[in-house]
């Protein structure tokens, strides 16, 4: 069994006598992380290929429609071409890789809510394990020595966050075990938690890519994700926390806070941020590797928090309903310990500060929701 310490596949490669290819293959590319992964590596000369069939909207409903993303890439990537493929199709995935041979595979789609998880339990296991399942399998078959690079989530923790001890400030909560000063760090177990359905699933999908990186020795790695958000996200209540609460401030809609008296945590990081990290993987490769992604404990606000600086952004009073009751297996507090991303790859750092995001995302609404077309 193979140590994840640092390969260079780019020389295994040379050596192979395969082509080396341009080719950056992107699941969910009109999503948020997947778009802005398909722009970042696009910026760098790549040729993308990005696969994606709106399912958001179909689990979301119209206000979770993506087409309006896909369009947009289209028309600003000229090196772009788009696949209307469900992750779902194993042998369309096998012959989509197969044809493609791309040289690294960013794996993005996925249904996102563990609320929603519960009411489509068989469609939330299929996307999000077996999906991931199939396109593992395509890297393995076709393209072994390129960098499969898997967003996952922090749910795989489950509620054992909600297990440290923690002190209740003014605004929201904060550990009070100075051993997770810094947040949660990728050695916290992910078992006897309850995890949500949807973190169940995404817990089967991020062992499945660290064990195709450590038994077929392949170059894998996990982005445990905490909020990634951005001015491209299409958010709705049940998924993209921060772009939900803008939406609403913006249009005059009430916003429900659910438990702990809204003073829950959250670290936010910019999807750009998250794009960067993936290409500095993509350089420097590892085997079956983990890695807790988020904002960190500089970018991390309460729900009350979020509020205050919406309202400072837009001018505009937000009204909000107290629901005292959690959402099930839902963190109370969650910022991601950076130390190990920052350690294995001193370059990468967030670059886009809370202040930033919540202006992005403003003037990205201000701009949607001027336009009337219906996809949007």
């Amino acid at each position: 069994m193979l140590s994840p310490d640092l390969v260079d596949f780019t020389r295994v490669t040379a050596h192979s006598g395969r082509s080396v290819s341009n080719v950056c293959l992107v699941t969910g590319s009109s999503g948020l992380i997947g778009s802005e992964v398909a722009a970042f590596f696009h910026s760098r000369e790549f040729t993308v290929h990005g696969v994606d069939n709106n399912q958001r909207e179909v689990f979301f409903g119209p206000q979770g429609n993506t087409r309006w993303n896909q369009g947009r890439l289209s028309r600003a990537l000229r090196r772009f071409t788009h696949h209307e493929l469900d992750v779902r199709d194993r042998a369309g995935v096998l012959k989509l890789v197969q044809d493609l041979k791309p040289a690294v595979l960013i794996h993005t789609a996925a249904q996102p809510s563990h609320d929603l998880a519960a009411k489509i339990p068989f469609d939330d296991f299929d996307v999000n394990a077996v999906g991931t399942l199939n396109l593992l399998e395509a890297a393995r078959r076709f393209c072994p020595e390129s960098p499969f690079i898997h967003m996952s989530t922090n749910k795989v923790y489950g509620d054992r966050p909600n297990a440290i001890a923690l002190k209740e400030l003014e605004t929201r909560w904060e550990y009070a075990d100075p051993a997770f000063e810094r947040g949660i760090p990728e050695s916290l177990s992910i078992d006897q938690s309850l995890q949500s359905l949807f973190g169940a699933s995404k817990a089967a999908s991020d062992l499945l890519v660290q064990e195709y990186g450590r038994y077929f020795k392949l170059p894998t790695c996990c982005l445990r994700g905490g909020c990634l958000t951005g001015p491209n996200h299409s958010g709705v209540e049940l998924h993209g926390f921060l772009s939900y609460l803008i939406r609403c401030n913006l249009e005059g809609r009430e916003y429900r806070i659910y438990g702990y008296k809204g003073k829950q945590v959250r670290d936010n990081i910019h999807a750009e941020d998250v794009a960067r990290f993936m290409f500095e993987f993509y350089q420097k490769p590892r085997c079956g590797e983990v890695y807790n992604l988020g904002g960190g404990k500089e970018n991390s606000c309460s729900i009350l928090e979020a509020i205050q600086m919406a309202e400072a952004c837009t001018g505009k009073k937000q009204t909000h309903r107290y629901v005292d009751q959690a959402r099930i297996g839902d963190h109370i507090c969650y910022y991601s310990d950076l130390s190990k991303m920052k350690t294995h790859y001193p370059q990468w750092k967030p670059q886009h500060s809370l202040q930033d995001i919540f202006q992005e995302i403003v003037a990205s609404w201000h701009d949607r929701l001027c336009d009337t077309s219906p996809s949007r």
